[in-house]
């Protein structure tokens, strides 16, 4: 068999990773430094709109179910 054991330190070798050292090991300084994962994972939100109901919604379904209450107080009546 004259079939040559592959050099690990060889660049050329496939199976070769750039930064190791030769106990496996990752130098100091080699990995780039930590990220956040959600930094700017969201849409820019800068108008955050107001929490419930505005004046004219309430107003209109006020009226709505007024007026549904005095039509049928007097259907009622009505028998």
């Amino acid at each position: 068999m004259n079939a040559k054991h592959p050099d690990p330190e060889d660049p050329e070798d496939p199976r070769h990773t750039p930064g190791l050292e030769p106990g496996g090991e990752v130098p100091p300084g080699e990995t780039p430094p930590g990220e956040d994962s959600t930094g700017g994972a969201g849409p820019d939100e800068r108008h955050n709109p107001a929490k419930g109901w505005a004046k004219a919604p309430v107003i209109i379904l006020a009226v709505l179910v007024l007026f549904f209450v005095v039509y049928f107080v007097a259907w009622a009546v009505e028998l």
